[in-house]
């Protein structure tokens, strides 16, 4: 209830007492973030955060600023002013392996149609070139080589040079980018993906250029999210809760999944279709991923989805009051996400042994209870059910601290988990076991240092 009269804005009441939405008591166990650090510097929507190393990240929103922490002591380190209105994407460069240069570079993106390539505190340089308002960039690491995406695709090297650039592709413009093999990137624009080679110079040409090669048209609308699976695939979701998992390769569909609409059987069932009308319901804001699943943010809800399988393994169909934006698995089988509501939630995948489940029966009037069932049809559906391993997501921690909407995360294995809102804050979140040991540490040292544990022995 607390996190309802913090965040205000909530659905009426009516919907809001028949959410199926898990709650977990005061005694969180297994919730090891006891203690909180609360960073302030922004003074608008806190929408970004990039890990440049072990200790430190970064921050950047609306308020046009990055700003740089020290992820141990939530210290500020730098603050990096120079856009003059909201940042639209953020991203680090690191330089190449051999390099004598060893400072990493972080590249911001704004709506006022520049980039700055920020290092150590000072502007290297702006680029203003741009006919359209840069909505994400990536680095391929590998060609020293950056590409911002607009209403074109602009390829760019380390110096901000602009090697070579698309025509106009479209006025909604490329809302995601990810690298793939072949010297291929993949551009989600609309609701289409669009393959794009990048000519890279030899002794023949000395001049970059890039070549679209194929367009993808399966999903029926708008890309929200695109992301690298494995070697192998690579995964999109959209506004209409279509996921497609696709062949790195050949570009080719290997699996898809449309069922996230399918009213749930544990609550009324008038009460989630009409939900489930609801566009934002089912629209993929994120992924994650590992070497077996791949983890959906679904509308407000949380779903697994195994690549061997093809299927939906488990889910949480209401993991939050309101939209999922984030979602990382972390390397003990924890999930974590985070939402419009304001909240911060930490989920445990279990394996359970589903129950065996009656026949199915076949045919229109079998649907309605007419005739008898065929039992040599439906044998096969139920020796394969009473075989299968589900699994389910269970709440163990839930974090309360933002009074708005929580953007998006970051993971330190050793220093926490850091998160941003809308509520201009950033909230360090803190191993409470491992900083009492610290702190202890700290201070058995420092009584060491002046003599005082031997005079106390």
């Amino acid at each position: 209830m607390l996190r309802w009269l913090i965040g205000g804005g909530r659905e009426p009441q009516g919907l809001a007492e028949k959410s199926p939405l898990q709650t977990i008591g005061e005694e969180q166990t297994q919730n090891p973030y006891t203690e909180l650090l609360v960073l302030k510097a922004h003074h608008d929507i806190v929408r970004f955060l990039v890990q440049l190393d072990d200790y430190r990240f970064a921050s950047a929103g609306d308020d046009g600023v990055v700003v740089v922490w020290n992820a141990q002591t939530g210290e500020k380190l730098l603050e990096l002013n120079g856009h003059t209105q909201k940042i639209t994407a953020l991203i680090t460069f690191p330089c190449l392996e051999g390099c004598d240069e060893k400072s990493q570079l972080i590249l911001t993106a704004s709506a006022d149609k520049t980039v700055w390539n920020c290092d150590t505190g000072r502007q290297v340089q702006k680029v203003s070139c741009f006919q359209s308002t840069v909505k994400c960039l990536t680095v391929l690491q590998r060609l020293d080589i950056w590409l911002s995406g607009g209403n074109d695709l602009c390829v760019w090297n380390r110096k901000l040079d602009l090697l070579c650039k698309t025509s106009h592709l479209s006025d909604t413009g490329i809302s995601a980018l990810i690298e793939i093999p072949k010297n291929c990137v993949v551009a989600a624009v609309g609701k289409e993906l669009i393959i794009f080679r990048l000519v890279v110079p030899t002794e023949g040409s000395l001049e970059w250029d890039i070549l679209e090669v194929k367009r993808l048209l399966d999903h029926q609308d708008n890309i929200l999210s695109l992301a690298n699976v494995n070697d192998l695939s690579f995964v999109t979701g959209s506004h209409v809760g279509e996921l497609i998992i696709w062949d790195i390769l050949d570009w080719t569909v290997q699996a898809c999944e449309r069922n996230f609409w399918d009213p749930s059987p544990q609550v009324d069932t008038q009460q989630e279709i009409k939900l489930c009308q609801k566009p934002n319901d089912i629209s993929i804001h994120h992924f994650t991923w590992d070497e077996e699943n791949v983890f959906a943010a679904v509308g407000r809800g949380l779903y697994v989805y195994n690549l061997q399988m093809k299927r939906v393994i488990a889910c949480q169909k209401t993991a939050h009051d309101s939209s999922v934006l984030h979602v990382a698995k972390l390397p003990n089988r924890q999930l974590i996400s985070c939402s419009e509501d304001g909240s911060v939630r930490i989920w445990e995948l279990r394996e359970k042994q589903q129950l065996a489940a009656e026949p199915v029966p076949t045919g229109f009037f079998n649907m309605w209870g007419f005739g008898k069932t065929n039992k040599q049809a439906s044998q096969p559906v139920k020796k394969q059910q009473e075989n299968v391993t589900s699994c389910l997501l269970e709440l163990v921690g839930d974090l309360i601290g933002h009074s708005s909407s929580v953007e998006m995360f970051l993971y330190f294995e050793d220093h926490g988990l850091v998160t941003c809102s809308a509520d201009h804050l950033i909230i360090l979140w803190k191993n409470g076991e491992r900083e009492s040991r610290l702190r202890s540490l700290k201070l058995f040292q420092k009584l060491e240092e002046n003599g005082d544990l031997y005079l106390a022995v």
